[in-house]
């Protein structure tokens, strides 16, 4: 693990591959997601095989990213990873995210060096609602498997994550980033997936433009929890590597 001060903020990463490669990717977590998930270390080995430099981070604020946790937002998770890219002298970048990751990654597109994006079961709209109470309360308890992640774990990681995150989410359109990206992007989503529905992926993916693929796996949502649905992402990735990028 290594800390990496942007101008902005403190990122713990892990990293993978040959530091002077002339190509980036960064690995971008769900909500309250850990970079040392097993699909994230996997995804790493894979792209540092196809000659990336490769960095995972926790968002600002999470895990073992130093800081508060009301400095995860979506505002400053985009930040993140721009002052990233700048960090790492504006390479061409792949960017990978799941989940809200995945929405980060999306948004992150217009950055003039990201060449392309890699989006897995992508959230399209504003972050997924908080329960009622939490609302009263300014806060909402969360909580989420320890690392590897590949099972439920016994003991989580317990976040109060604030009300001002999804005040703060509702203020970007994810949808309308991808219908203007002219990027290479693959679009990677699960017939499980209680968060994001399969028409409304299918819906987008028409409407969005070239370069693009659609890939369905028989998956929930934490496809972690499946070496099965990882390696089938990754033959998915493998694809999209060799045709755009």
């Amino acid at each position: 693990m290594e800390i990496i001060e942007t101008k902005s903020f403190k990122l713990a990463s892990f990293s993978k591959g040959d530091k002077n490669s002339s190509k980036l990717a960064i690995l971008l977590p769900g909500r309250l997601d850990t970079k040392d998930y097993i699909n994230f270390i996997s995804h790493a080995n894979l792209l540092s095989n196809h000659g990336y430099y490769v960095l995972a981070i926790d968002p600002p604020g999470t895990w073992q990213s130093p800081g508060s946790i009301e400095l995860f937002t979506t505002t400053n998770y985009i930040r993140a990873i721009n002052e990233l890219i700048d960090y790492f002298g504006n390479r061409p970048t792949l960017l990978l995210g799941h989940s809200r990751g995945a929405a980060t990654a999306i948004l992150v597109s217009d950055n003039p060096s990201v060449l392309g994006v890699i989006a897995i079961m992508a959230n399209f709209g504003s972050p997924t609602n908080p329960k009622r109470d939490s609302l009263k309360k300014g806060f909402e308890q969360t909580y989420r498997d320890m690392p590897p992640g590949n099972i439920k774990s016994k003991d989580q990681m317990e976040f109060a994550l604030p009300i001002a995150y999804w005040e703060d989410g509702k203020h970007y359109d994810v949808k309308n980033s991808l219908i203007h990206c002219a990027k290479p992007k693959l679009i990677i989503y699960g017939t499980n997936d209680k968060f994001t529905p399969t028409q409304e992926v299918e819906e987008l993916y028409k409407i969005i433009p070239q370069p693009k693929m659609l890939k369905k796996i028989y998956s929930v949502h934490d496809y972690r929890y499946s070496v099965k649905a990882i390696k089938e992402i990754e033959g998915d990735i493998n694809q999209f590597l060799k045709k755009y990028l």
